[in-house]
């Protein structure tokens, strides 16, 4: 697997993503993601170099995004856990929801690795308030359930979860590719 940071002109495939993940969401029950993520907000997060592509090969369309950050939001985060050295996962979506390939597990194992190399101790998340099934997903992947957060602030994504930052078993390796920062899969 391939991982290149997003760059402006990946905005428009990193909104599709979101609206294939409502879209499947309201399938299987969910309300997440229903309101559409505003654009101006995604473009500050890829030229801050934080949204990531995940392609199967070079040259191919990717299958996944994740923005990995250290912004802690305060109304989900307590002011201790704000000076704890961390990384937060925020977006991560799937082309392809659902598809059972445990790419949503591999993409969360970067983003521990890519902690661990920035000397963080933690790697956290938030998610959806109400979707109990992705919540179930995160704790069998590791996560402890902290606090669940009900206040307006938190858009909906008040559940918040961390794991220690560790190495992945089969670290990405960074490989020049344009001008993208581009790391690859070992395996």
């Amino acid at each position: 697997m391939i991982v290149a940071r997003a760059v402006p002109a990946d905005i428009p495939r990193l909104l599709q993503f979101r609206t294939d993940a409502a879209n499947w969401l309201r399938t299987q029950g969910s309300d997440q993601w229903s309101t559409p993520y505003p654009p101006e907000l995604l473009i500050d997060s890829v030229t801050a170099g934080e949204v990531y592509l995940f392609h199967p090969a070079a040259q191919s369309a990717p299958v996944a995004t994740v923005t990995l950050d250290q912004k802690a939001e305060p109304v989900l985060w307590t002011e201790d856990e704000r000076h704890e050295p961390a990384l937060y996962v925020h977006k991560l979506t799937l082309a392809r929801p659902g598809s059972g390939e445990n790419l949503g597990a591999r993409i969360l194992n970067w983003c521990g690795d890519q902690a661990t190399r920035l000397g963080a101790k933690w790697l956290r998340l938030d998610a959806w308030t109400t979707n109990t099934r992705l919540h179930g997903y995160y704790e069998r992947l590791g996560f402890t359930h902290l606090r669940t957060v009900h206040d307006p602030a938190a858009y909906e994504s008040g559940w918040v979860a961390q794991r220690p930052a560790l190495p992945c078993e089969r670290p990405f390796h960074q490989a020049a590719d344009d001008s993208q920062e581009r790391h690859e899969d070992r395996s």
